[in-house]
C-alpha cells in the first residue's frame, strides 16, 4: 500500500491528545483484518481511548515491536495554510497535524503490512499503537501490562519518534506535577481575614528553584546529554482575579527531566514534602516516564543501525515511550522518520522521501527476520 495514502487516512482522524480515538483504532483494526492480521484492542481507564497490538508471524517466539502513538497535539495555531487534518502535498512535503509526530512512522509501518504478511517470518513483528503519549505517555503502560498475554517477551522495541531515521540510544526521563493551593478570598485591605493561595504556593516553588540549582551545581552528570545534568523548572502558574482581591485558588505546574539512572519523580520530592505538610496544598502527578539508556554495543542498537543505515546517536533531549518498554524488561531504541523540530508547530510536515525511507526500513526488518534468522538457525 502507498504510505502517503495511509498517512492521509490517519491524519484525517483528529485524534487530539485527551480525546476519543476509537474511530482511528477501528480503522486500523479493520485494515489489518482485511489482510488477515488479527489485533487486540486494549482500552484505558478513560473508556474512550484505546491502544492496539497486532502480530505478524509466530507470536510464541520472541520478536520485535514497532511502536508509535496515534494521538497528536492540538492544531489551533493561526499559522496553518490549510486544514491541519487534511493531508496537503506541496512538492515533496506532506503537511498535516501528526504528519511527522508521529503518524508518518505509523503510516510507514501499516503500509508495509501486506509485504510483511507475505513473508515467512522466523520471528514476529509486532505493531503497538498507543494513545495520549503527548500527555505524559498515559496510554502505553496499559498495553505493556498486557504484553505477557499477547506474545513471547520481545527481543526489542523500535519507537518511531522522528529522529531522521538515526537510532537514538538515550533520552531523559520526565515527571510533571500540578500543585494546587486553596486559600480564602477577601479584600486585599484585610489580609488578616483571608488566606492568600498564591503565597501558600511559594515554599514549594522555592524548593524547586533550590533543587534546580543543586542539580546544576552538584548533581550527577551524564555528558551524553545537553545539559549534562537533571533539570527542574516551574512552567506554569495560575491564580488570582484582581490586584485587590486575596487569591482563593492558585496552581503551578512543575517538571523534572532526569538523566539516565535518576528517578524524575524523586527530583520533585522537596516540593512534594512541603505539599504533604500543608493542608492548604495538594499535588497531582500529570506525567511520569523513565529515561532511556541503551548500550552502544547492544544487539538492538546494531540491528537498528543496520536497518536504518545510520550510526546511532548517543542521546536526545526529548522523551518517548521507549523508557517505559525498557523499564518493563524490553530493550528499546528510538528510530523514526523526519525531524522533531517540525513537531508541535503549524505547517508540520514529513517528506515523501522520509516516509518511504521508514517503510523500507520496516521491510528490511522483515527480510532480516526471514533470511538472517533462518541462516543463524541453520549453522
Amino acid at each position: 500500500m502507498n504510505p502517503q495514502a495511509m498517512l492521509s487516512s490517519l491524519v484525517a482522524f483528529p485524534s487530539v491528545v485527551g480525546t476519543a480515538n476509537g474511530a482511528l483504532v477501528d480503522y486500523v483494526r479493520d485494515y489489518l483484518a482485511s489482510l488477515d492480521v488479527a489485533s487486540a484492542v486494549i482500552s484505558g481507564p478513560e473508556g474512550d481511548r484505546f491502544n492496539l497490538f497486532a502480530t505478524i508471524g509466530p507470536a510464541d517466539i520472541p520478536g520485535y515491536i514497532l511502536s508509535g502513538h496515534v494521538d497528536v497535539v492540538p492544531a489551533n495555531e493561526p499559522g496553518w495554510h490549510g486544514d491541519p487534518f487534511h493531508l496537503r502535498a506541496e512538492g515533496d512535503r506532506l503537511y498535516g497535524r501528526g504528519a511527522v509526530d508521529m503518524k508518518g512512522f505509523v503510516a510507514a509501518v501499516l503500509s508495509a503490512v501486506p509485504e510483511l504478511a507475505a513473508m515467512d517470518l522466523a520471528r514476529p513483528i509486532h505493531i503497538a499503537l498507543s494513545y495520549d503519549e503527548e500527555a505524559g505517555c498515559r496510554g502505553v503502560p496499559h498495553l505493556i501490562e498486557k504484553l505477557p498475554t499477547l506474545c513471547a517477551t520481545p527481543l526489542g522495541c523500535i519507537v518511531g519518534e522522528p529522529s531522521a531515521l538515526t537510532p537514538v540510544l538515550r533520552h531523559k526521563g520526565k515527571a510533571a506535577v500540578r500543585v494546587t493551593a486553596r486559600g480564602r478570598s477577601g479584600h486585599s485591605s484585610r489580609p488578616d481575614l483571608g488566606h492568600n493561595a498564591i503565597h501558600a504556593l511559594l515554599p514549594a516553588l522555592e524548593a524547586i528553584a533550590v533543587e534546580a540549582d543543586r542539580q546544576r551545581q552538584d548533581g550527577p552528570t551524564n555528558e551524553h546529554f545537553l545539559p549534562p545534568y537533571s533539570t527542574l523548572q516551574i512552567g506554569k502558574i495560575t491564580g488570582g482575579e484582581a490586584i485587590n482581591i486575596i487569591p482563593e485558588m492558585a496552581s503551578a505546574e512543575i517538571e523534572a527531566r532526569a538523566i539516565a539512572g535518576v528517578d524524575p519523580l524523586a527530583l520533585l520530592e522537596p516540593a512534594l514534602r512541603i505539599v504533604t505538610a500543608d493542608e492548604a496544598l495538594s499535588a497531582e502527578i500529570i506525567a511520569s516516564y523513565p529515561g532511556l539508556a541503551l548500550d552502544e554495543d547492544h544487539a538492538l542498537a546494531r540491528l537498528t543501525a543496520r536497518l536504518s543505515g545510520n550510526v546511532p546517536l548517543a542521546a536526545v533531549s526529548y522523551g518517548t515511550e521507549a523508557g517505559l518498554y525498557q523499564q518493563a524488561g524490553i530493550p528499546a531504541i528510538v528510530c523514526g522518520p523526519g525531524d522533531i523540530a517540525r513537531a508541535h508547530k503549524p505547517e508540520e510536515y514529513i517528506t515523501t522521501g522520509e516516509l518511504h525511507g521508514a517503510r523500507e526500513m520496516v521491510l528490511r526488518l522483515g527480510q532480516e527476520l526471514c533470511v538472517r534468522e533462518r541462516a543463524v538457525a541453520a549453522r
